[in-house]
């Protein structure tokens, strides 16, 4: 029999909470046998959610969570007094073993607060990064960290450096990954104190295929698999890559539908390119998992809908059975030690 992943969702968390959550969460399922995922929520509002849709009863189930926690709460406090709250009660189910994998579009704050404190970082990890896949010219590249760790150390940024490669080579299946530092320059003697700091250690480090710095502009081309950087370059990458993207996406469209002969041209080619801007899409990669903790915590986009939900819990299936955290222990803390 396959070993089943059970996944923990946040069903009040997010924009579009809980309709996208729930449609997210039942079109995983119908994809995938080898799930149970326990919707956690106002019981009244996600099961009126799941009455819309067809779905194996046993591969979901609800969790009943009287409170919310809102973006805009300070995280530490509000993990501390909502006991009750969608977001911790569904960390305590990967903390106590029921679940493999939590997995929200809630508050980032709340999540990556609740994540260290109530699952707990593996011994030996100083910082639990958040690692995102986003779309590249060959493919997809590993961009770690992109939010957790605004204040990083070198010893921080080489452990992401590990992690990452763990992450790209069994997630990915990508062969020695090729892993590079955010700089403004390609030379070695480059960058912030940060930077200047960080790069002979990652040049030094055999366990890794370390290839220098890359550059915002190269990122798109694929360069390197594995992108390190410090939470405040990371999320301006990311929120950068989020906007243009969409900005070209609407430009494509709004020229396609300037005159007659363009709107004959857009039929033509429409087949083409939405397989193409499909690829370019981040929501087609899931959300960002929190390496590092005792159990996988994927933060997705406040404003998601079903189809990165739904990539969110897939890839907790592929991080349980290739089981990276085992990796992360061997490949990273048994070797700094």
């Amino acid at each position: 029999m396959d070993e089943i992943t059970r996944v923990a969702v946040d069903a009040m968390g997010g924009d579009n909470a809980p309709e996208e959550i729930v449609k997210g969460a039942v079109e995983a399922v119908n994809e995938n046998h080898k799930i149970k995922v326990y919707l956690v929520g106002k019981q009244a509002a996600v099961q009126e959610e799941l009455a819309k849709y067809t779905y194996d009863k046993g591969q979901i189930e609800v969790l009943h969570a009287d409170e919310i926690i809102e973006t805009a709460e300070p995280p530490v406090l509000a993990i501390r007094k909502k006991k009750e709250s969608s977001i911790v009660k569904a960390l305590h189910l990967v903390k106590e073993g029921t679940c493999d994998a939590f997995v929200s579009a809630g508050s980032s704050g709340a999540v990556l607060v609740g994540g260290q404190l109530i699952v707990g970082r593996i011994k030996g990890i100083e910082r639990p990064p958040l690692a995102p896949l986003i779309p590249t010219e060959t493919g997809c590249s590993l961009l770690i960290d992109c939010g957790a760790n605004v204040d990083a150390r070198p010893s921080h940024l080489v452990q992401f450096a590990k992690m990452g490669s763990v992450y790209m080579e069994s997630v990915m299946g990508v062969d020695k990954p090729k892993v590079a530092i955010v700089n403004i320059g390609a030379e070695e003697e480059k960058g912030n104190a940060l930077v200047k700091e960080t790069f002979p250690l990652l040049k030094n480090c055999p366990e890794i295929n370390f290839i220098g710095s890359i550059e915002a502009r190269d990122i798109p081309t694929g360069y390197a698999d594995v992108i390190v950087c410090e939470a405040f370059a990371g999320n301006i990458i990311l929120k950068l890559y989020e906007g243009v993207g969409a900005t070209l996406i609407k430009k494509v469209k709004a020229g396609m539908m300037t005159s007659l002969r363009s709107k004959i041209g857009a039929l033509l080619v429409k087949p083409a390119l939405k397989s193409t801007l499909k690829g370019f899409s981040l929501e087609e990669y899931g959300g960002a998992p929190l390496l590092g903790l005792n159990g996988l915590v994927v933060k997705t986009h406040g404003s998601s809908k079903s189809i990165e939900i739904k990539n969110s819990i897939l890839q907790c299936v592929t991080f349980k059975e290739q089981r990276i955290n085992k990796k992360i222990k061997e490949k990273v803390i048994l070797k700094d030690k």
